[in-house]
């Protein structure tokens, strides 16, 4: 239980359903839609489309997504890939053609057809009870009447403006400069293009007026996108087998590459063997271990994790025990791994900002779903006559000739967005993700740590002061203590302090022994958890 005497939140506690978002207009919206007769699913298509428009730099139409859907009594998970490809004229012959050796943030190479708007449609028709329709309704009535812009988004929408005029996204910059807190902000176009999707499908969205709006707008910055791309994406979304691994009495579930949930279920490998570290959850033993475990797996990533349907990823190899246990023998609790092996290899022989929300309805359906524009407003490319903000996930790509994350026509890139669920004898006993680029399976494994070994409430183990090694550093936010980062130092970490926090965070808690739903929402973020 958390001290009373200091700044915190409680948990949230219902019975009959409950929303975990990163806005309270998109929580709302959510249990509006359950409390009308709308499954979990129909809810958090709601709530996502809502935040495509409340929280423009994290999310939106012109982006990607991830799901992990747990139906109710059916003892089973289901993963929806919803991320877009890359154009048809994406080869590697057209870049070295052209001189193009590495992608840029607001290049109009760095966007790959959005994937999140065929897949809210593919979810809706095979799990949920309302039409586009009825559950974009919210979401056009933020877009025409206006939001006021709330704290966190102000900061990040501050902190974009530069990119924001370098490419003449200048609706986004009123007057020339970035909404501040408690600002209205109206965006009429993305209201008439979210009415089209509802009136007509995702097929409005990629095809015709607004499909063209898209290619025009990346065409005139030297893209090779064209309107053939937009009518093929529309049907790309689709359903996959999750991958999984034992942790505890639990399982723990993830989408597949190109997704990097591989590497939540690497590190609980890696880190089930050890056990719980004896210094509690802000011990210097504790994080020095997910530390060099986290070193090790995305070291993997970047060699291996690709898009499966045009290349081979080790899946079984890597989340194998035998090549866990030999990860696992790397790590010294007196010292860092001062020279890793080679990827795919260890001492046995051989063998690279975001919205997430959960929803659990009255019967148990559950979900977990992240919809994403990659870095702050994506690319930074507006189509302006249909108001979609175009992500950039394929920086996720690499330009190296031969390399499995290679860019080429059609393929998906690596992605950073992972939803998260866990069961328990084959019910879902807890829906959750952790969102912040990079950060997110890391931060997965440090939210499951914190409430599974180390006994801190949903809440707390969301709160938790984080740390995250990256390019060559531990960053570490303000609130770790110092004793932790000296201790790390010690060990031959170089820690280093941030700016911004790692992420934010939601999670509901199915408790069915006493027939509760237990939620949390990360202070980090705008928004709360709510139930009825």
């Amino acid at each position: 239980m958390r001290d009373f005497q200091l700044p915190g939140r409680s948990p949230v506690l219902s019975a009959h359903g409950m929303a975990a978002t990163s806005m309270p207009q998109a929580t709302l919206a959510a249990l509006d839609v359950l409390r009308a007769g709308g499954n979990a699913m129909d809810a958090a298509i709601a709530a996502v489309a809502v935040l495509c428009v409340v929280e423009p730099q994290s999310t939106g139409i012109g982006g990607d997504c991830f799901c992990l859907y747990a139906p109710a009594g059916e003892r089973r998970v289901v993963a929806l890939n919803g991320s877009g490809r890359a154009p048809a004229g994406a080869s590697m012959d057209y870049f070295e053609a052209h001189g193009i050796s590495a992608l840029e943030a607001t290049s109009p190479h760095a966007v790959t057809v959005p994937g999140a708007i065929s897949a809210w449609e593919t979810l809706l028709a095979a799990h949920g009870s309302k039409s586009l329709d009825e559950v974009l309704r919210p979401a056009i009535a933020c877009a025409e009447e206006g939001f006021f812009v709330s704290s966190r988004v102000g900061y990040d929408w501050e902190s974009a403006a530069g990119k924001l005029r370098a490419t003449g996204a200048t609706s986004f910059l009123p007057g020339g400069n970035a909404p501040r807190y408690g600002d209205r902000f109206v965006q009429p176009h993305l209201a008439a293009t979210l009415r089209a999707i509802a009136r007509h499908g995702a097929r409005a969205f990629y095809e015709g007026e607004v499909a063209a709006d898209m290619v025009d707008s990346l065409r005139r910055r030297g893209g090779v996108h064209t309107e053939e791309d937009f009518a093929t994406g529309r049907t790309a979304a689709h359903f996959v087998a999750p991958i999984r691994i034992g942790w505890h009495e639990y399982e723990v579930w993830q989408c597949p590459p190109n997704g990097s949930g591989l590497l939540v279920l690497m590190m609980l490998g890696i880190l089930g063997g050890l056990g719980p570290a004896p210094d509690g959850p802000l011990g210097i033993t504790r994080w020095h271990r997910q530390i060099e475990a986290s070193r090790l797996v995305y070291r993997d990533r970047d060699a291996f994790l690709a898009d499966p349907l045009q290349v081979e990823v080790p899946v079984a190899k890597l989340t194998g025990p035998d090549y866990l246990a030999g990860l696992r023998r790397l790590i010294r609790d007196d010292a860092t791994v001062a020279d890793l092996p080679a990827p795919g290899e260890t001492l046995l022989p051989p063998h690279r900002d975001t919205v997430y929300l959960s929803v659990v309805d009255r019967d148990g359906n559950a979900c977990s779903f992240i919809n994403s524009l990659f870095e702050h407003f994506g690319s930074g490319i507006l189509a302006e006559r249909s108001g979609v903000m175009l992500h950039n996930r394929g920086l996720g790509f690499r330009l190296d000739r031969g390399h499995p994350n290679c860019i080429a026509p059609l393929k998906r890139p690596l992605h950073t967005i992972i939803p998260g669920m866990v069961t328990r004898n084959g019910e879902a006993v807890l829906s959750y993700g952790v969102m912040g680029g990079h950060y997110q399976p890391f931060g997965q494994t440090s939210f499951l740590a914190n409430y599974f070994d180390y006994g801190l409430d949903l809440q707390e183990a969301i709160d938790l002061p984080r740390v995250f090694p990256f390019g060559g550093k531990v960053e570490v936010e303000r609130g770790v203590p110092a004793a932790l980062c000296e201790g790390l130092a010690r060990l031959g970490h170089v820690v280093a302090p941030i700016d911004r926090p790692h992420g934010g965070g939601q999670a509901i808690w199915i408790d069915r022994s006493r027939g509760c739903l237990v939620g949390a929402s990360d202070p980090r973020k705008d928004g709360c958890a709510l139930g009825y």
